[in-house]
């Protein structure tokens, strides 16, 4: 699609730059292949987090967006690794089709991914010799990159491209896998509003289950995902053996796939926004 955009700007305050800036990247990536959780997916993680972190830890969040020239709520700027993708080897983890799991930080056969990305990033939001700059853009990082790990299809196989390659039919449309967990389930599972539906996450979350959660580490998650990926009721690989293998065809969403993977997606979501909490208020909270 061939897209013009005229905009006369005559005098622009820093809000309204924002909303154009906005407008135009929205403009710029319709059509373009999902990435991640989605939007929403990000943003209702990093919501919650910034709900569950202590009152100091969100003074200090609030006091890094306030210098953002794009975003104006911590939540909203989890999205930016996104628009436009930034780090790209950074989202994912490529696993062997006979892995076991991750035994270590280490990426196998990659320098980066999204487990080291969180350690990265982590590091810079704690430093204290790192510019507001800085600690500014490895926030947006850290909160994107929590949520990266805890989408299944971002724990998975180069291959088929974390299930890009796999395509779908039925409730989700004629779409793909790795797009149908990005944002078809995401809005099946908890809704379209995200504060709405960061307020419903959050009745579940119990002390218990905030414990149990913030008890690893990012390798441990990236496992968690890895396991809910290859599970028969995610039908994104089939076991032969050792190795899980893509499955010939195409993949059926329907509605006994919804309610089967509804519960998945709103524990991953609420895993990610537990463990984003525990990760700002080590890092910010004083």
């Amino acid at each position: 699609m061939n897209l013009r955009v005229v905009v006369a700007l005559v005098s622009v305050g820093k809000v309204a730059m924002r909303h154009v800036l906005l407008a135009l990247v929205v403009l710029f990536l319709v059509g373009s292949d999902a990435w991640a959780w989605g939007d929403e997916g990000h943003k209702i993680v990093c919501e919650i987090a910034m709900r569950l972190a202590q009152p100091s830890t969100r003074a200090e969040i609030q006091k890094l967006i306030s210098t953002d020239e794009r975003f104006d709520s911590f939540s909203d700027s989890c999205i930016w690794p996104d628009h436009p993708r930034q780090r790209a080897s950074e989202h994912f983890l490529n696993l062997p089709r006979d892995s076991d799991g991750l035994h270590s930080e280490a990426c196998p056969g990659a320098s980066a991914c999204v487990v080291t990305a969180i350690r990265k990033d982590f590091d810079v939001v704690s430093s204290t010799s790192a510019s507001q700059a800085q600690k500014l853009a490895s926030l947006k990082f850290l909160g994107h990159w929590v949520g990266d790990i805890h989408q299944p299809l971002h724990v998975s196989f180069e291959d088929d491209r974390g299930g890009n390659g796999i395509l779908v039919t039925g409730e989700c449309g004629a779409s793909n896998l790795h797009s149908a967990w990005d944002t078809c389930l995401v809005l099946k599972a908890v809704g379209e509003n995200v504060n709405e539906a960061a307020t419903e996450l959050m009745k579940t979350i119990t002390p218990a289950r905030i414990a149990s959660w913030t008890h690893s580490e990012p390798k441990d998650w990236a496992n968690e995902s890895f396991a809910i990926a290859e599970q028969a009721q995610t039908k994104y690989c089939i076991r032969q053996g050792t190795s899980c293998d893509q499955p010939a065809g195409k993949v059926t969403i329907d509605a006994a796939y919804v309610v089967a993977n509804a519960p998945v997606i709103r524990e991953q979501l609420q895993k990610a926004s537990v463990r984003l909490a525990h990760l700002l208020d080590a890092s910010l909270g004083k």
